[in-house]
């Protein structure tokens, strides 16, 4: 189960938690409320700058997908930070730099149930007999060790003073309240000292660590109630087109159940966003423009799908602009998912996927997911590809960039017979999306490809 599945709702027309419905008044451009250095920017970005551009503000070429993927990682703004009980925190990007306020451990303790000793003033050889005084025990002080003489000691407690060894109980014999030590310990043995962890002001957790299970331990151990953690996205969905209805709602002529927002408000989520599905439009103007007007003032990043082509009813660009969203490309060099849109309003990112499910799927993975994790300040935003071979031919033209549906069997990847964008089917049935160059005509079985793990995006 996604461990945010409680965050989002997957009716139409919900409020969602942390996005309220309600409009709120027009944000200030993001030149007055969040300036951002353009010479920072990639050469990718650069270039993208320089293009020619028509009357509508977005260019005209179609760019390559690193080139593309460099623009939406660029427009990105950093969230604001806020402050999380540890046990809120899974999920979250760490804002700040943690530092080892305290030794870990924070003292010398033993790291066996047995007894500990003075092993450097042991005399002679081999047999001690050792009387047994005292006992340290987790959770109380350690007595001090008297000399010549051997304390009770178990896992976890603090070390006694003088004492310098611990000696395990499986190692003695005891007979009449003493130990005999049959072998001569050597100092430090089974001893755990204090900061061999971490010392005082090291580092424990880098910021734009995405916190995991053991992250939080370990934020635990340093002694923190509280992380400072960048603000979850609110990420709003708006599927369009006259022939969607919801899931499980009764069949009208022409109609198909909508699956594209659940997939991306699911992928979301595990990127730790707040998500909310709104109300699919319809192919008309007026309602897809009403539409985005209630979800960019309530998003971070308000996501479409469905009419950013050229076609007679595809009204989300003419929408978007209309509502004052400053468009910055609208097709990508890669299959599946040429047709696409990157826009800001203010504060308000866009990202306008195509309507073809595995098209919508791929490319919000490839890169809407990389946009959320920049504005989180996540020290990994990519998926890793891996080296896989190919267990059968595969095939495309040349010209795009290819993300291709493939089961992997060890580092086998076998692409899917069924490869179309419009399937429902194939990335429910997919491990993996092996990539092919722009300028390849595909693989040969027994080929070396890379490959992109579904579940690593």
């Amino acid at each position: 189960m996604d461990r945010h599945a409680e965050d989002h709702e997957s009716h139409y027309g919900s409020e969602q938690q942390g996005i309220p419905l309600t409009r709120r008044e027009p944000r200030r451009p993001r030149e007055a409320s969040r300036p951002v250095d353009r010479s920072t920017r990639s050469d990718d970005a650069q270039r993208l700058g320089s293009r020619t551009r028509e009357d509508h503000g977005y260019t005209q070429v179609m760019l390559g997908f690193d080139e593309a993927l460099a623009c939406v990682l660029h427009e990105a703004s950093r969230l604001p930070v806020e402050d999380v009980p540890i046990g809120a925190a899974l999920g979250r990007v760490l804002a700040e730099t943690l530092r080892a306020a305290v030794p870990l451990p924070p003292y010398d303790h033993s790291a066996m149930d047995g007894y500990a000793v003075e092993a450097h003033a042991l005399p002679g050889e081999p047999p001690w007999d050792l009387p047994v005084r005292g006992e340290s025990r987790t959770g109380r002080p350690a007595p001090p060790l008297e000399p010549g003489a051997a304390c009770r000691i178990f896992t976890g407690a603090p070390l006694p003073e003088r004492a310098d060894a611990v000696v395990m109980q499986e190692s003695v014999v005891l007979s009449g309240g003493r130990v005999r030590l049959s072998t001569r310990p050597s100092p430090g043995d089974h001893i755990r000292r204090a900061g061999e962890d971490l010392p005082v002001g090291a580092v424990a957790l880098e910021v734009g660590t995405r916190l995991g299970a053991y992250h939080l331990g370990l934020a635990a151990a340093a002694d923190r109630a509280e992380l400072r953690v960048a603000r979850r996205p609110r990420v709003s969905i708006l599927c369009t087109g006259d022939e969607l209805r919801k899931p499980g709602t009764l069949a009208r002529a022409a109609s198909i159940p909508e699956s594209n927002s659940v997939v991306i408000a699911a992928l979301a989520s595990g990127a730790c966003a707040v998500t909310r599905i709104m109300e699919p439009s319809s192919d008309a103007l007026e309602d897809t423009r009403s539409k985005i007007a209630a979800a960019l003032d309530a998003s971070d990043l308000l996501v479409t799908v469905g009419g950013v082509s050229v076609g007679d009813y595809d009204v989300v660009r003419p929408a978007l602009e209309a509502e004052g969203v400053r468009l910055e490309f609208y097709k990508v060099a890669m299959k599946p998912g040429k047709p696409l849109t990157l826009g800001r309003r203010g504060d308000t990112l866009v990202l306008g996927l195509p309507g073809n499910p595995v098209s919508a799927q791929v490319t919000f993975a490839l890169l809407g997911l990389p946009l959320l994790r920049r504005m989180q300040g996540d020290r990994h935003e990519r998926g890793v590809p891996t080296r896989v071979r190919l267990g059968a031919a595969l095939r495309q033209k040349t010209g795009r960039r290819g993300f291709y549906a493939a089961t992997i069997s060890g580092d086998i990847a076998t692409p899917l017979l069924l490869q179309s964008s419009g399937s429902t089917v194939s990335l429910a049935r997919a491990d993996a999306l092996i990539v092919v160059p722009e300028d390849s005509t595909g693989y040969e079985p027994n080929d070396l490809a890379e490959a992109f793990l579904l579940s690593t995006l």
